[in-house]
């Protein structure tokens, strides 16, 4: 490992000394947060496989719906119906935080419009009903997973930062601080070793 370049003066040890004490204490900090990270990202993944496992069931359960209501129906008739909105939709967005981390929060408001399906009962049939009510139904969960599916990356991608940041100080930092250290206490040892002998030399020619 590579030495700092620095002179090997009782000053710059004593500085040395400090930036290891906050290195090492930084790494611990980094490395709990990590730790704790890569939990809250564990329980993340959790709910977004078991929220895309239901949206997707869901989806092609109201898809196939869909698909045999414009089997029995005129095209241009389920066309126009299926166009229009069958609820209204507010959606609150937000942020929230997560170990420092700034993540989307999305609150969906949906209003349906007095129980009342956006087209004539007899210009269309009864499956185009249930298709429309699963598809308003399922939409707030559809927006819902794609917030926790950001949260996920926007974790993971903290979570990649602040390994890096770990390593660095592990690998690279501390290291060269206590070799830099060590080469600043063998070099004043040398020093004063040094000086003892020319001491001793001066003190003998003086005897």
């Amino acid at each position: 490992m590579s030495r700092l370049n620095v002179n090997p003066t009782r000053m710059e040890l004593k500085k040395l000394k400090a930036r290891l004490t906050t290195a090492v204490r930084g790494h611990k900090l980094l490395k709990d947060k990590s730790d704790e990270m890569v939990r809250r990202f564990s329980v993340l993944i959790k709910q977004n496989k078991k929220l895309r496992d239901e949206v997707e069931a869901e989806l092609s359960q109201t898809l196939k719906l869909f698909a045999v209501a414009r089997s029995v129906t005129p095209a241009y008739k389920a066309e126009a119906a299926f166009a229009m909105p069958s609820v209204l939709l507010k959606a609150e967005c937000g942020t929230g935080v997560i170990m420092g981390v700034d993540v989307p929060q999305i609150t969906v408001k949906s209003e349906n419009r007095a129980g009342k399906l956006p087209y004539a009962y007899t210009e269309i049939t009864g499956e185009a009903d249930y298709s429309v009510e699963k598809a308003a139904a399922l939409l707030p969960k559809m927006v819902k997973l794609a917030e926790v599916e950001k949260s996920v990356r926007l974790l993971a991608d903290e979570i990649e930062r602040n390994k890096r940041r770990v390593n660095a100080l592990e690998y690279v930092m501390i290291p060269q601080l206590e070799e830099t250290i060590k080469y600043i206490k063998d070099k004043l040892d040398e020093n004063e070793r040094a000086a003892i002998v020319r001491l001793m030399k001066v003190k003998g020619k003086n005897a």
